[in-house]
């Protein structure tokens, strides 16, 4: 007979952080759906409610210590319903921007890269570092840029505009600075402006991956040598 006692001895500790995880999401799920059928002229505003707020799971993960394990768990079931949602029309708010993009499923790969490489070292801040930059970065620079941008620019036909290009760079800097520690300015700098360099590159949604990597990679590199 299977003895189920060591994995749920496993298991119970982790009710009340995955609880609070999962309400939390659930609620940013259920806020985007909604908006979903209040502004339906506007997908974009939906899927950034989605991009921001799911983000900052990262930050619970870190405060509840969650195991690597769930981290890479989470990621690959987050994945895998991006996927169905770009087939079927089960979470409209995740699949509404109106053009083509892997964004949401390279986001969720993002997070389980990121947290199985620096989880396992005890260095969970390099991976918040590069979903942060990401969510709040990306995030704001989207919007900045598509309510206020008046000076636009192309990269490989891909239209940004410089107000949101400093948007991402500002708000990454400021990121990286919050978790690493002012002193390590040249650092946040540095990662800064090469995330703001391969988000102006977000063909089919791929600076939800180079961007979180890159990021919490070069962060990590670079405390190791300055």
């Amino acid at each position: 007979m299977l003895d189920l006692a060591p994995w749920l001895e496993t298991i119970y500790p982790l009710w009340l952080p995955l609880s609070v995880i999962f309400l939390y999401l659930g609620t940013i799920i259920i806020i985007a759906e909604s908006l979903t059928r209040i502004i339906t002229d506007n997908g974009e505003v939906t899927r950034k409610v989605v991009h921001i707020g799911t983000g900052n799971v990262i930050l619970l993960a870190w405060w509840f210590n969650i195991p690597t394990w769930v981290g890479i768990t989470a990621s690959i079931i987050a994945a895998t319903i991006a996927l169905i949602s770009y087939f079927l029309p089960i979470l409209p708010s995740i699949n509404s921007v109106g053009r083509q993009s892997w964004g949401t499923f390279f986001y969720a790969i993002s997070i389980g890269v990121l947290v199985a490489w620096f989880w396992p070292l005890n260095l969970p801040q390099y991976a918040a570092i590069g979903i942060l930059i990401m969510t709040w970065g990306d995030g704001l620079a989207a919007i900045i840029g598509q309510n206020y941008g008046k000076h636009p620019y192309q990269v490989f036909g891909i239209t940004k505009s410089w107000e949101g290009s400093l948007t991402m760079t500002v708000v990454s800097f400021l990121i990286i600075s919050l978790i690493l520690g002012w002193e390590m300015w040249i650092i946040a700098a540095t990662v800064a402006i090469i995330a703001t360099i391969l988000e102006a590159f977000s063909k089919l949604g791929i600076d939800n991956l180079t961007v979180p990597i890159a990021g919490g990679a070069i962060s990590f590199f670079l405390t190791q040598f300055l």
